[in-house]
C-alpha cells in the first residue's frame, strides 16, 4: 500500500524502511527506546506490520504495529523527524494506518502515549473503561548502559 500526497509518501512496504536512520531517531531522541540496540530494532520491524512517511526518496517518519491482524493491534515506535513537523503527517499516517485492510475488526487497537493524547484522540483512542483489568510487566530503562 502507498499514498502520495503533498510531496510525501506513505508506505507499508519495508523493503522501503531505513533501519539506521529509524534505529538512530528511537536510540537518541525517543524517550521510550533510549539505546535500544540496532538488532532490537530490526527484530521488530521484521515482526510487526510497519508504515514509513518519505520525502525525496528518504524517510521521515515511522510507526509500527504489533498485531496477530485477527483481534488485537497494539501502535508504538510513531515518530516524525523535527524537520517535517507542523504538516499534519502525523495526522495523514493514523489515518492511512488505521484504515489499513491488516487492522480491520480488530476487537482492541492500544497505544501508549506521554504527550500525543489529542492526535490519537481524532481516531476514536481514549483512556481505558476499566484499567484495573490490565496488567503489564514493565521493564525500565532496558536498553540503558552506564557511560
Amino acid at each position: 500500500m502507498e499514498i502520495r500526497e503533498d510531496n510525501y509518501v506513505f508506505s507499508d512496504d519495508k523493503q522501503l524502511i531505513d533501519l539506521l536512520y529509524v534505529h538512530k531517531y528511537l536510540s537518541e531522541e525517543s524517550y521510550w527506546a533510549e539505546q535500544i540496540p540496532l538488532e532490537v530494532v530490526k527484530r521488530s520491524i521484521d515482526n510487526s506490520l510497519c508504515f514509513g512517511i518519505y520525502h525525496d526518496n528518504r524517510q521521515v517518519g515511522f510507526a509500527r504495529w504489533v498485531t496477530d491482524r485477527a483481534t488485537f493491534a497494539y501502535l508504538c515506535d510513531v515518530f516524525v523527524d523535527t524537520r517535517h513537523r507542523g504538516r499534519g503527517l502525523s495526522k495523514k499516517l493514523m489515518s492511512v494506518m488505521i484504515f489499513h485492510p491488516d487492522l480491520q475488526g480488530l476487537r482492541r487497537y492500544m497505544l501508549a502515549t506521554l504527550d500525543a493524547h489529542g492526535l490519537y484522540e481524532q481516531f476514536g483512542f481514549r483512556p481505558l473503561e476499566n484499567p484495573e483489568r490490565i496488567m503489564a510487566i514493565n521493564i525500565r530503562d532496558i536498553y540503558k548502559t552506564e557511560k
